[in-house]
């Protein structure tokens, strides 16, 4: 039986780091949003998705969001039919866990512009696909494969005026991508606070 879990161990990490592979199908996923309704990654097959792991108690979300480079970055490509998801992936078992309720008020206060912000209580999305920090960011293509995954940018920090020096990872995938072009940096390593699992 301890063979067999292991196996099933294994195989579920294979899984998960091959869902992280740029070119690799994005895994499937239906998530409830903060006002309860299901929200699935193939309702919009044939679009642009990115995928943000979020939380509001990490230092480096904050930043991002003080900043305000995370509602830019939303509104810039939301305008561009790109549709923007946040997922809280922390455990309800977290400390850092926040209700429905709690999480549609603080993004409310940021002046996010996402299209929805999910709740992966049981962060079973989360391992998926293999995200293991916040801010960690997915981009995916309309034909549902990873187009990026790794880092929003290439300043690890928490000093807002920094999010508006740096590269942004993102930004760079989508461009090029909405181009026709090849993805110059398809990975990257990120950087933040550890998803509470």
């Amino acid at each position: 039986m301890r063979v067999a879990s292991v196996g099933g161990l294994l195989a579920f990490f294979a899984l998960a780091a091959a869902a992280q592979t740029p070119g690799a199908r994005a895994p499937d996923f239906a998530l409830a949003d903060t006002a309860g309704n299901s929200v699935k990654l193939g309702d919009f097959r044939g679009r642009y998705v990115v995928l943000e792991w979020t939380n509001p108690e990490c230092p480096f979300v904050r930043m991002h969001y003080a900043s305000r480079n995370m509602q830019e970055l939303q509104k810039e490509w939301g305008a561009k039919d790109v549709v923007w998801l946040s997922i809280n992936s922390t455990s309800a078992s977290s400390r850092e866990w926040k209700t429905p309720a709690q999480m549609a008020d603080w993004m409310r206060a940021q002046g996010a512009a996402q299209r929805a912000t999910l709740l992966d209580g049981t962060s079973a999305t989360a391992r998926a696909y293999g995200a293991k920090t916040t801010p960690q960011m997915i981009v995916i293509g309309p034909d549902g494969n990873v187009v990026y995954n790794g880092a929003i940018d290439d300043r690890r920090s928490t000093n807002p005026v920094d999010a508006k020096l740096a590269h942004n990872y993102v930004s760079a995938a989508l461009t090029e991508a909405q181009a026709g072009r090849k993805v110059t940096v398809a990975s990257t390593t990120p950087y933040g606070c550890s998803i509470k699992y």
